[in-house]
């Protein structure tokens, strides 16, 4: 068995040959907080987009084509969503409602676009859809919280503003992914919302308690 040998250094260089473990994290901190800036960017660029589309600037041609998104977008969609759900009372089917509200919408979208020949748009349309519902729902909430805590005619006014918000924006939507006249995206949006109110109402219908 081979003895190790022990070099020495002279004592005015025996500090050089130590690792500096405060100047190895360095790096990897300042990685950490350049990713962590990039991230917050990213978000803000998003939040401007999917603002710009609710405003009808820009359409879902403008959305990136990329996978990543829609896995980004499709938990904040179910989180918003489902917080709708419970101010409105539907604690026990709750995430069932919104999980069959968004495969009516792959449902009804799909075919749409590939029947129309424009079936690589189906990411970008879907994340269009996805990112401005999220965004209306959001700001629908504190008009949701103020009908079930007190109703009011404001509540009520506002709740039907959005509602008409929501339409414009979802036939604004498909119009530009079908290349269609906004006239004809407006009703493709308003068939969506008579399929979906029906559907929820036939799978989820209110029991009324007698009083």
């Amino acid at each position: 068995m081979p003895v190790p040998v022990r070099r020495h250094c002279p004592p005015g260089q025996a500090h050089l040959s130590r690792p500096n473990r405060f100047g190895e994290q360095k790096p990897e901190l300042a990685q950490f907080f350049a990713q962590f800036i990039v991230g917050i960017n990213i978000m803000q660029q998003l939040f401007l987009l999917f603002f710009e589309i609710t405003m009808l600037r820009k359409g879902p041609q403008d959305v990136p084509a990329a996978s990543w998104l829609l896995k980004l977008l499709l938990p904040v969609y179910l989180a918003i969503n489902i917080l709708v759900m419970l101010l409105n009372g539907y604690w026990s089917t709750a995430l069932m409602q919104v999980t069959v509200d968004f495969l009516l919408l792959l449902g009804f979208t799909w075919p749409l676009l590939y029947f129309s020949g424009k079936r690589a748009r189906f990411p970008q349309t879907l994340c269009a859809l996805l990112g401005a519902d999220s965004l209306i729902s959001l700001c629908a909430i504190p008009a949701i919280a103020s009908l079930v805590a007190e109703p009011t005619e404001l509540a009520y006014f506002a709740m039907l503003l959005l509602m008409i918000w929501h339409w414009l924006v979802s036939g604004h939507i498909y119009r530009h992914a079908l290349d269609k006249p906004l006239f004809f995206g407006l009703g493709l949006s308003l068939l969506y919302i008579l399929i979906s109110s029906q559907v929820m109402v036939l799978l989820f219908p209110v029991v009324s308690t007698p009083s």
